[in-house]
């Protein structure tokens, strides 16, 4: 359901899922901070939100577009991405807190985000999460700027060339913070590999697109690695 998120910088748009006892048993339930990507807050992400309910996952999706849409918000987003500050973050932060204080939360809660929400869910790994799932995010200038991090489970596509040897600097980066991860790149995958995109056509040139066995397979390690991290 869609509802309304207090944050400092005023109120905004979000959308909620939640599991039901019938099928993910009695709460309280961790929960998940859903970040979407530079096309917005559409359907896919809602989709997947919906998807992390059906896992036993109090899930919410902050609208970062919220304020002015895309065109006017997209600068700003992606400065916040290279400063680690602003508005953004702020509400993120108001979501995981939106979630945190529910009853049928825990109060422990993941991120996962995709392509400019990876970028976000890696920087928000230091910020009072518990996991974070990055999804082809781009990398920090100052890797500093993941000190302190949670345990990261991240996936990358083999054949995404806005990433180029991301994997393997993100893997050494945790590795020598002593952060605990799983990072994984689909060597047949490129980017948006787990977002269906439209128009289809538009993104299979530009080498972006759905790529459904990595998708499935890095669904179930996130699953796996938040059920270890966060509980259920």
């Amino acid at each position: 359901m869609r509802l309304t998120i207090s944050a400092p910088n005023g109120p905004f748009e979000g959308y909620l899922a939640t599991p039901t006892a019938e099928v993910s048993g009695e709460g309280p339930w961790p929960g998940v901070v859903v970040i979407h990507d530079a096309l917005g807050f559409n359907d896919d992400v809602r989709q997947t939100a919906g998807r992390f309910a059906t896992a036993g996952y109090v899930a919410i999706v902050p609208n970062l577009y919220a304020r002015g849409g895309a065109i006017r918000c997209v600068r700003g987003i992606f400065k916040a991405l290279s400063t680690g500050h602003g508005p953004a973050f702020e509400d993120i932060e108001a979501a995981r807190q939106l979630i945190a204080d529910r009853d049928d939360c825990t109060g422990r809660i993941g991120i996962v985000g995709f392509c400019m929400g990876g970028g976000f869910a890696l920087l928000c790994a230091p910020r009072g999460f518990q996991a974070s799932a990055p999804y082809y995010g781009v990398m920090p200038k100052d890797l500093a700027m993941i000190d302190g991090a949670c345990p990261v489970v991240a996936s990358l596509g083999g054949k995404d060339f806005t990433l180029k040897g991301a994997a393997a600097t993100l893997e050494a980066a945790l590795t020598e913070r002593n952060i605990p991860h799983d990072v994984k790149e689909y060597p047949d995958a490129g980017h948006s590999f787990a977002n269906r995109i439209s128009p289809a056509a538009l993104v299979k040139v530009l080498g972006f697109g759905y790529h459904h066995e990595s998708s499935e397979d890095a669904w179930r390690r996130v699953l796996t690695f938040f059920g270890e991290h966060l509980g259920g």
